[in-house]
């Protein structure tokens, strides 16, 4: 078991984010072990031309025979939102014995690290950031992220909605069952089956830091990482990651069809979970302009609500909204 000591105004500090960067360094386990991520293997299918024209000699061995990603490719998000260009700036600037400690650490247990991987740490992270950026251009986004990115817009707002209706327990309890908030003593305990792996530690004051709190699609539980010198995170299972596995769109029932004609009927039921006009046009496989006209028209009716988020502005469906659904599927 973790503990997380909270401080007076830790609580106050802590806060959700995601992180492009760290996506793209956990996408690569989905590559090494794809039975572990069902909801990805029609990405991994679509995706693999084009992975297998990358640098794979340096991105297979980004991942251990344990599964474990390099820490300094897995880094807290500098804010809610940072995009993928502003980490990769972060990451080109991680000093050399970073790098070289970071490696160590995913091969430990006595697993010999790769022949590509010995030699200059500066110049290695060089070529590391290189594959990275490639692989985010050539494989991901273009097509995954924008639907990767609605998924988190969604878990965001759901986890915001449960702060603010339910409290910090529920909060908590939602991301994880395994994780338990004491309010008495403020304390956040992670209980785990097994003492293994580098992040275990019995305390983790957070010690006036926050907390920094993770959605991830690669994961199935949640995961700390505690440094001394930065915010202790939690990465946890994103809520939604199964959308990824759709092959098509829900099909509306035919009263919802006749009542909006199918196009805006099929829209109104994927949004249970709030999207942008860009995700819903790759889940819909037609064009941005053809979503935002029906988007527009369900708006207009009261039956979705929009807010921003970023450089976009995620759709969902209102309570006007809901209720159809609801009577059109009873």
């Amino acid at each position: 078991m973790i503990e997380f000591l909270f401080g007076v105004d830790d609580l106050a500090r802590t806060s959700f984010a995601y992180s492009p960067l760290q996506e793209t360094s956990f996408s690569l386990r989905a590559w090494r072990d794809p039975v572990r991520y069902p909801f990805q293997r029609p990405w991994l299918r679509r995706m693999r031309a084009a992975y297998g024209r990358q640098d794979l000699e340096v991105l297979d061995a980004m991942v251990s025979g344990r599964l474990w990603i390099p820490d300094f490719l897995t880094p807290r998000p500098s804010r809610a939102r940072p995009t993928f260009a502003e980490e990769l700036n972060l990451l080109r600037a991680t000093e050399g014995s970073v790098v070289a400690s970071g490696l160590r650490d995913a091969y430990g247990d006595g697993e010999p690290l790769p022949a590509v991987l010995a030699g200059d740490p500066v110049r290695l992270l060089t070529r590391i950031a290189d594959a990275l950026e490639s692989y985010w251009t050539d494989c991901l986004a273009d097509a995954w992220w924008p639907r990767a990115q609605s998924v988190f817009e969604g878990d965001l707002a759901h986890r915001g909605r449960v702060l603010a209706e339910e409290g910090v327990e529920a909060l908590f309890a939602g991301i994880d069952p395994r994780l338990a908030w004491d309010g008495e003593q403020a304390v956040l305990r992670l209980i785990s089956p097994h003492k293994t792996g580098g992040w275990w530690r019995d305390q983790v004051a957070v010690a006036g830091r926050g907390m920094v709190l993770t959605p991830t699609l690669f994961a199935r539980g949640a995961q700390p990482l505690c440094t001394p010198e930065l915010p202790p995170a939690l990465f946890y299972p994103a809520r939604g990651r199964a959308q990824l596995g759709e092959s098509a769109p829900p099909v509306a029932d035919h009263a919802l069809a006749r009542l909006l004609g199918a196009p805006r009927a099929r829209i109104l039921l994927l949004l249970a979970e709030p999207a942008s006009t860009t995700e819903l046009a790759h889940r819909l496989g037609v064009t941005p302009g053809a979503v935002s006209q029906h988007l527009s028209v369900l708006y207009a009716a009261g039956l979705l609500a929009r807010a921003r988020a970023g450089r976009s502005v995620q759709y969902r469906r209102s309570e006007l909204g809901e209720g159809l659904c609801r009577t059109g599927n009873s």
